[in-house]
């Protein structure tokens, strides 16, 4: 039976921190419909005051970029600001032919009469973090506007965030990402909708009550006032951003989260190129979790509710884990729940725990009204995309799970860059990207076997017990299967 107790007691540990989890989310929720009924009234520059208009600086900071440097470049020639109080900085660590060819077209532009310098490192030292801080040393912008390789900011992008710094105390200003090829297959349809929570409910949620978010990496804003005050990017970490967002945060500046001003942007078309990027998102955030926590919690000036949505904030990434742990435990503790009767009260108990589904639900579905339309049929297409991106979530738990595991426990690691594939619409082709890895995981074999495990639990619920079978993990192990299976057939062919 002592096998059996640890087994109930680390998935009950597992549902009470999912559960907790799905609380905090509808919190954000309510929060975020209090929100977007409350009016607005920020303090903003007069850019009708030539004196009002602020220097800025674009970062951009590139990497092996070959196929999508001449449409961002191209893009970011398109600003709408006075010439005069705009520098453009090209962070570019490359190491390929894609140096050159940039080269060539930042000289174009320069002629053009455009403030744009090209800024090469002789090594990678702290990878992004390590390129924007050298950036920072000559920045002439008062003001620092970031953009990666793949986003594709409107024209009157500065104006419409710049304004907003004339409140002192803001230090960013971010962004909501776009998605230009959110309809382009499966997983990008399931990483939009991912996404598009984050920038609607979490973002808008956290912000709207004065709690912690992150600047995202890219299409946000930074006062370099605010950069220096926090101490400089640092490269630590897999996510610099959510780092120095929360420096800065605990340095008492304040952050503006503009959900209407939309950075249209390129989902990853290829699963290895979504597996790099989940590993560095979610290893990051345990990092993070691991380096500012005792930091949050000692801090006098955060309020309470501020430190448990940051804490939740940091440890997102881990409920990959949690899920994991939940998933592989349901199949001994269907048998369990066959085999000791008297454990039949414990079992009603935890069905209670079904509810964190439906509150996720709820949330997503929120978000979902908001950007995709409410009527029937809207719902019904919802019903069936939150059930394709929870089953293909849950595939890449194994994965996601080893990334957090290595945050928290301290393993170090090299940035490893998101290949970009300039995919627009269904007729282009990623197939000759020369950025793909050509090895296979061998990762893949376990999500694999875990794809058998879990259809070994559907079978399990037609032999369990005396009583004509359990069914009611069936659906459960369904998604399980499903998701597992999507990511392993997907990383074969990929």
């Amino acid at each position: 039976m002592i096998l059996e107790t640890t087994i109930i007691v680390i998935y009950t540990i597992a549902l009470l921190l999912i559960f907790l989890y799905a609380l905090a989310q509808l919190n954000l929720m309510i929060n975020y419909l209090s929100a977007t009924k409350r009016k607005k009234n920020d303090l903003k520059f007069n850019f009708q005051n030539p004196n009002e208009i602020p220097h800025v600086t674009i970062q951009l900071p590139v990497f092996n970029e070959l196929y999508v440097m001449e449409r961002l470049l191209d893009n970011i020639a398109k600003i709408e600001y006075p010439k005069d109080k705009l520098e453009i900085q090209v962070l570019d660590d490359s190491t390929d032919e894609s140096l050159q060819k940039t080269a060539k077209q930042i000289e174009l532009l320069k002629n053009s009469g455009l403030d744009i310098r090209h800024i090469c490192r002789t090594n990678r030292t702290g990878f992004k973090a390590g390129a924007l801080k050298e950036g920072l040393k000559t920045a002439k912008g008062e003001f620092i506007a970031i953009f990666d390789a793949d986003f594709l900011p409107k024209p009157n992008w500065l104006k419409q965030t710049v304004p907003y710094f004339k409140n002192k105390k803001i230090g960013v200003v971010q962004t909501r990402w776009g998605h230009i090829n959110r309809n382009y297959s499966i997983l990008t349809k399931i990483q939009a909708f991912a996404l598009d929570a984050h920038f609607t409910l979490e973002q808008t949620g956290r912000n709207s009550k004065g709690h912690f978010i992150n600047f995202n990496g890219t299409a946000g804003i930074w006062r370099k006032a605010c950069i220096l005050d926090a101490g400089n990017w640092e490269g630590d970490t897999l996510t610099e951003d959510l780092d120095l967002s929360y420096r800065a945060q605990l340095n008492n500046w304040e952050f503006k989260y503009l959900e209407y001003v939309e950075t249209p942007a390129e989902l990853p078309v290829v699963i290895s190129a979504a597996r790099s990027q989940q590993f560095r998102w979610n290893k990051g955030g345990a990092e993070n979790f691991q380096k500012m926590f005792l930091k949050i919690l000692k801090n006098k000036d955060v309020s309470a509710k501020t430190k448990v949505h940051g804490f939740l904030h940091l440890l997102n990434s881990t409920m990959f884990l949690n899920i994991l742990i939940v998933a592989i435990l349901s199949i001994p503790m269907l048998y369990i729940k066959n085999e000791y009767g008297h454990l039949k009260a414990y079992f009603f108990v935890m069905s209670f725990f079904v509810i964190s589904t439906f509150i996720f639900f709820i949330c997503y579905w929120v978000m979902y009204r908001r950007i995709y339309g409410s009527k029937f049929k809207d719902f019904i297409q919802y019903i069936v995309m939150f059930i394709t991106f929870f089953s293909i979530a849950m595939g890449f738990s194994l994965h996601n799970s080893i990334a957090v595991l290595e945050g928290h426990l301290g393993k170090r690691s090299d940035f490893v860059r998101t290949p970009k594939f300039n995919i627009n619409s269904i007729k282009d082709s990623w197939k000759d990207n020369k950025y793909l890895k050509k090895n296979i995981s061998g990762l893949v074999i376990f999500e694999g076997l875990l794809m058998l495990y879990f259809g070994f639990g559907m079978y399990s619920a037609f032999v369990v017990g005396d009583q004509g079978g359990d069914f009611g993990l069936f659906p459960f192990h369904l998604m399980l299967f499903l998701g597992f299976g999507f990511v392993f057939f997907k990383s074969l062919r990929n």
